[in-house]
């Protein structure tokens, strides 16, 4: 069975106060603190590393609310602007296509997370030396989730389709207020073989969620979210890369998502899937590029 995470287990977070990773600034925005980041990064690690089922840690009061209230401001409404928009079988969501399409203190706050005070944070962490922030946001940006949305069980596309690169963390970024248990869009991890979900986390505002990507980190919300119907479920979400990665961490090069069945879950088989079992790699791989670069 799942486990909810515990809140108060997370409250050695680093909140808004002088021992925060910024410095706020005369116009409202914010700047990372290297020192603060390295000393978080230098007490956490080693929770990161042993976490259960796969490395991640899940920090609470990560950045200033101010600047992640701006943010969710910001955020588009579902009818506001041209989505991508995922309907299937395997989950129903919103995502940003450019970051043209937000506001500026998110742009900000994107641009932030991708600098080199923050990837040495990350490095430092997660011991992933060499990794490489995304300008693109590919995949990324903002995700929304409206009543009945989900996203089934799945690992990550492991390679980015215009960099070329090896697809190793992702950093989930929630910015719901006052999110309730009963509302569901818990983010699930469950374990290599799929036989039990090891983790439950639920998406409060300014909780982050920073995790390796490989081919066996399988996670997602999968059931319909039950919230109300005025609220949706608000993340950003940004991924970083390296050039090369070990051997042991996939099971071959793919652009597309892997979905994972649950157990006692009816197969949800969909034409991408299928093709998945038929075609050659590299034929699949060109296809999944092809069809996202039409999608931007």
């Amino acid at each position: 069975m799942g486990v909810s995470h515990d809140l108060a287990s997370l409250n050695r977070g680093i909140r808004m106060s002088s021992h925060a990773p910024l410095q706020s600034s005369d116009i409202g925005t914010f700047i990372l603190d290297p020192e603060r980041l390295h000393a978080l990064a230098d007490q956490r690690r080693q929770e990161y590393a042993t976490a259960d089922p796969f490395p991640h840690i899940v920090i609470d009061d990560f950045l200033p609310a101010e600047a992640l209230e701006r943010a969710r401001l910001e955020i588009p409404k579902p009818a506001d602007i041209r989505w991508i928009e995922f309907d299937d079988a395997r989950g129903k969501k919103l995502a940003s296509k450019a970051e043209t399409q937000l506001g500026a203190a998110t742009r900000f706050l994107l641009y932030q997370l991708n600098s080199w005070v923050f990837i040495e944070f990350l490095e430092m962490l997660t011991g992933i030396r060499g990794l490489v922030p995304d300008p693109h946001f590919w995949g990324g940006g903002v995700h929304q989730i409206v009543r009945g949305g989900f996203l089934k069980i799945h690992s990550d596309f492991n390679r980015h389709p215009a960099l070329n690169l090896d697809r190793r963390l992702n950093i989930l970024l929630y910015l719901n207020h006052d999110w309730q248990e009963q509302w569901g869009g818990h983010l699930e991890l469950w374990d290599r073989d799929m036989t039990a979900c090891r983790k439950k986390i639920l998406p409060v505002f300014g909780r982050c969620v920073i995790f390796n990507t490989t081919d066996f980190s399988n996670h997602g919300h999968p059931d319909p979210l039950n919230c109300p119907e005025n609220e949706t479920r608000k993340s950003l979400a940004l991924y970083y890369y390296s050039n090369g990665r070990p051997r042991d961490e996939i099971a071959g090069a793919h652009y597309s998502t892997p979905f994972r069945r649950r157990p006692g879950e009816r197969l949800f088989l969909t034409p991408e899937m299928i093709a998945h079992n038929l075609l050659p790699p590299i034929l699949m791989s060109t296809i999944s590029l092809l069809r996202q670069r039409l999608r931007r």
